[in-house]
């Protein structure tokens, strides 16, 4: 027992003891090693950069140019339930890791104990009635574990690596909204432009139809070119409430996105796949390992994975956990402040189970299939990354020679319904000439349209699949989400 000299230097040495036990831990996990990128080293030629500024660099308010559609997504940003849901796993996994990170570290507790005792004197030693009392007060911490194969640094860097892989998932529901909005945003204007084409044509066949009732009440023209006239404008009016529909289905669709009223949005009176985005460079594949949030995310598991298999190899090992005390104690309340009345205790303790039934290979080997299986993930990860970029490059490249030979075919087409209609009017030709010509140019003008948007929805599934504006790169930080519970 040491004496009560020896008590100031025991104090003295305690903390950095504890202090060597804490840095000198060895982690028994392997090495990360980012697995072999399973994709060509390059994207199909189709669809060439025509800039040099990568996606990843470009914030998404830098990127879209329309300022009502900066406004929509603002708001989704803001309201969207889908990522709040992302920010709060955020904060569980952030939550988990700061329990675990604290395991490093011995619980310090402060205990005061009380008893007082009555021995009767038959159990006496002295065989007279004995009362007595025993206080006691002490500041200790309870089987810490020593952490000298790095168990505990083992599972702490898992939690952590696991809170960086939800924090990047979250980074990728935020893209992944942004694009989101984006479509649902050119799809109602896109539907708004088809408006207005279907509108001004029923107006016109409309007042055709009335002129061509007059005739016939005159006899100036035959009840076979009303009909044919009646034909024109109930496939327009029917075609206008297609679209009606259409656009109140979209309009919903974009509400629940942002949380917003969107039933009175105006949109660009115009899509104008010229002005609406900044160009792209696609850049390389292996760019995608820092760039896209989804990649990001199935490193950082991949990297739990493996910290998981040093906590498993750990469990070989002797575990070691210390329980101690240092306090006063007395008889007498009033004698624990008294010279001499000075307690500690210190209780290691080493335990290694002999027998388990293999429990401990059997973790060992569900830690190695479960970093297996990461790895896999990982790959799929970066192929279905590859896969939408490629996509989305195709998408851009092909999508914008279809709008060229459709802005032909259009002017084409309005030529030859305008040579129809004079025609018809010197008696050259019958109406049904008329009406096959109208019938193809509207066909055309909302099918230019129609892939327009096409063309603008490829540029945002690009700029997503580039994993554009990553976290930081937005200077007022809007880029991560606003959302807050």
């Amino acid at each position: 027992m040491p004496s009560t000299a020896m008590l100031p230097r025991l104090r003295r040495a305690l903390p950095l003891a504890i202090s060597v036990l804490l840095v000198g831990c060895a982690s028994l996990a392997p090495p990360h090693e980012r697995p072999p990128l399973p994709v060509p080293a390059t994207y199909p030629a189709a669809g060439a950069a025509i800039s040099m500024t990568p996606a990843a660099e470009i914030c998404w308010r830098d990127y879209f140019t329309d300022s009502r559609l900066l406004t929509v997504v603002d708001q989704a940003l803001v309201n969207n339930r889908d990522l709040r849901g992302a920010l709060l796993r955020v904060e569980e996994a952030r939550a988990a890791y700061g329990i675990q990170r604290a395991e490093r570290f011995p619980a310090v507790s402060m205990g005061l104990d009380a008893a007082r005792a009555r021995v009767p004197a038959d159990l006496s030693a002295s065989g007279e009635r004995v009362i007595g009392s025993q206080f006691q007060l002490g500041v200790g911490f309870n089987s810490w574990e020593a952490d000298f194969w790095g168990r505990v640094r083992s599972l702490e860097t898992a939690a952590l690596e696991t809170y960086l892989a939800t924090d990047a998932a979250h980074a990728a529901s935020t893209l992944s909204l942004i694009a989101q909005v984006s479509n649902a945003y050119l799809g109602l204007s896109e539907l708004d432009e088809r408006l207005a084409l279907t509108r001004r044509t029923v107006a016109s066949r409309a007042e055709s139809l009335r002129i061509f009732r007059r005739r016939v009440a005159l006899g100036a023209t035959s009840k076979l070119e009303l009909t044919q006239v009646e034909v024109l404008w109930q496939q327009a009016t029917t075609l206008l409430a297609q679209l009606e529909q259409a656009r109140a289905t979209q309009a919903n669709s974009l509400a629940l996105l942002t949380g917003m009223d969107v039933g009175q949005l105006r949109t660009a009176d115009h899509l104008d796949e010229n002005a609406t985005f900044r160009a792209l460079a696609p850049g390389l594949p292996s760019d995608l390992l820092t760039a896209r949030p989804d990649v990001v995310a199935a490193e950082h598991s991949l990297k739990a994975a493996s910290a998981n298999i040093g906590a498993a190899r750990a469990a070989f090992f002797p575990r070691i956990a210390l329980t101690g005390s240092f306090g006063t104690a007395s008889a007498e309340l009033d004698g624990l402040f008294r010279n001499g009345s000075a307690a500690w205790t210190f209780a290691p303790s080493v335990s290694l189970p002999i027998f388990d039934g293999g429990r401990r290979e059997a973790a060992l080997d569900l830690a190695r299939v479960r970093r297996e299986q990461a790895v896999v993930r990982y790959q799929q990860v970066i192929q279905a990354a590859f896969r939408d970029v490629a996509d989305a490059l195709a998408a851009r490249h092909w999508l914008g020679e279809q709008v060229h030979m459709l802005s032909a075919s259009l002017a084409v087409q309005t030529e030859r319904a305008r040579l129809a209609k004079l025609r018809y009017d010197s008696g050259a030709a019958r109406y049904l000439e008329v009406l096959d010509a109208e019938r193809e140019l509207l066909a055309v003008e909302q099918q230019v349209v129609q892939t327009r948007r096409a063309l603008l929805s490829a540029q945002v599934a690009l700029y997503s699949a580039l994993g554009g504006g990553t976290p930081g790169v937005c200077s007022d930080g809007t880029n991560e989400t606003q959302a807050r519970p």
